[in-house]
């Protein structure tokens, strides 16, 4: 005779219940290190239409969060990271079209620190930063860490900040290779000493007179 398990239905029935629903309540707990974060915005191609490189010193060769301070094409994405102790590095796309990314929020301001798949290399040097300054608090937007207060401001070259004023930036950099009413675009094309090109370029959009996005960017070809 076939022994009859104590196990019934009605007790299957309700453990089967429990596991569903801690089964839900894990997927549901979201998990920083896996989530997907919010990519950089899109390069307006129209900020470059008929743009020479009019800028003869070199442009984006530096930056700083606060006291951290990288350089362009040197620094690598995980040091900034380290230095921050947040931050997941994220990916999209392939071959020469792919970049990796780190995305922190700061009250209204957003930040991305880039590296292109191809020109960053394999130990994804940083090549572009976009930072923004909303309209309203970045906080509402959890996708992207928070990063300490420290780590401000964000600055370019050791002059360029959100907040200044169309006069201030033009003393700080000179005159821009385009100007719009609220964007300007430095652009620099020069020879490096081992014979390398160098190509530079600012995009900078005002809102009510002031600096409320910065876009810096470098690479180096042979």
């Amino acid at each position: 005779m076939q022994k009859r398990s104590s196990f019934n239905t009605g007790q299957f029935g309700v453990v089967g219940r429990k596991t569903l629903f801690l089964l839900l309540l894990l997927f549901a707990i979201p998990a920083d290190d896996c989530s997907a974060q919010t990519p950089p915005p899109p390069v307006d191609q129209h900020a470059f239409e008929r743009v020479s490189p009019t800028v003869v010193k070199r442009l984006a060769t530096r930056f700083s969060l606060g006291a951290f301070a990288g350089r362009f094409e040197e620094t690598r994405l995980g040091a900034v990271r380290d230095a921050v102790g947040e931050g997941t590095i994220q990916h999209q796309g392939d071959a020469g079209d792919s970049i990796y990314w780190l995305c922190y929020r700061r009250a209204q301001h957003r930040l991305w620190v880039v590296s292109n798949g191809e020109m960053g290399g394999p130990d994804h040097l940083v090549t572009e930063i976009i930072e923004e300054l909303t309209e309203k608090d970045a906080g509402t937007s959890a996708d992207c860490a928070i990063i300490p207060d420290k780590f401000s401001p964000v600055v370019f070259d050791g002059k360029l900040h959100l907040g200044m004023s169309r006069r201030e930036v033009i003393t700080a950099l000179g005159p821009p290779s385009k100007s719009e009413a609220a964007r300007m675009v430095y652009s620099h094309a020069g020879k490096l000493a081992d014979g390398f090109d160098e190509t530079a370029w600012l995009i900078l959009r005002f809102r009510e007179g002031k600096l409320a996005s910065m876009r810096g960017s470098k690479t180096t070809t042979n």
